[in-house]
């Protein structure tokens, strides 16, 4: 029998195997995340004192499941269970700031109420967050959406710009300090194609871009 030359073979296997992964990208699927650990952190104090923007971020260094289910209760988790009330206010109590984490497998919504990312978009979004190159490789890049549909009273398009970019700056600030506890690399990105990255993440009309925010590990 006549061998087939390995060359041939290889050939064949790569290109049968780039045939399997071609098709659409494996779909998302929520990921459960773990209650924060509030016995967790340095004192406030120190926190404030070293409280920083960094954009030098490790690209090649994940969080771990724990650090971001305690980065994302700090933005605006659900500190008041009886209530519902978030660690980050808002006008009125709207509660109309959205986080989504953009990652290289993909997009997701933060659900504080049942502690889970919900699968939002199967693609790498990152490029869209910020035109800085550390924005577009930080291991997670956070956006933060306004809905004005749950403004109510405050929907008024001058009190919405408003209150939403004062209650984004609120979960920012509680990013930024849990980013300082515990020794994280963070900077809040206003430099964002808000319409095209809205488009992306095919956002209702009502709901506006505000600001991103890379998290990881420092670089150096």
């Amino acid at each position: 029998m006549q061998k087939t030359p390995w060359l041939v073979v290889w050939v064949v296997f790569v290109v049968i195997g780039w045939g399997l992964g071609a098709g659409a990208a494996e779909p998302l699927k929520p990921v459960v995340l773990l209650p924060p650990q509030m016995d967790k952190g340095r004192p406030l104090m120190q926190v404030l004192k070293d409280r920083q923007s960094c954009r030098d971020i490790n690209s090649d260094k994940q969080l771990s499941l724990q650090e971001l289910s305690n980065l994302l209760w700090a933005g605006c988790g659900i500190n008041r269970p009886d209530s519902g009330k978030r660690t980050a206010p808002t006008a009125k109590n709207c509660q109309e700031i959205d986080i989504y984490a953009a990652m290289a497998n993909g997009l997701y919504l933060y659900d504080a109420k049942a502690n889970q990312l919900t699968p939002a978009l199967n693609e790498d979004v990152r490029l869209l967050a910020g035109k800085q190159r550390f924005v577009q490789t930080a291991p997670v890049v956070l956006i933060f959406v306004a809905d004005e549909a749950r403004m109510g009273r405050c929907s008024d398009s001058d009190k919405a710009v408003f209150y939403a970019a004062t209650d984004t700056g609120f979960v920012s600030q509680n990013i930024y300090l849990y980013c300082a506890s515990e020794g994280l690399a963070t900077v809040v990105i206003g430099m964002v194609d808000k319409l095209e990255l809205a488009a992306k993440m095919k956002l209702r009309p009502k709901q506006k871009v505000v600001l991103t925010q890379p998290v990881g590990y420092p670089a150096k």
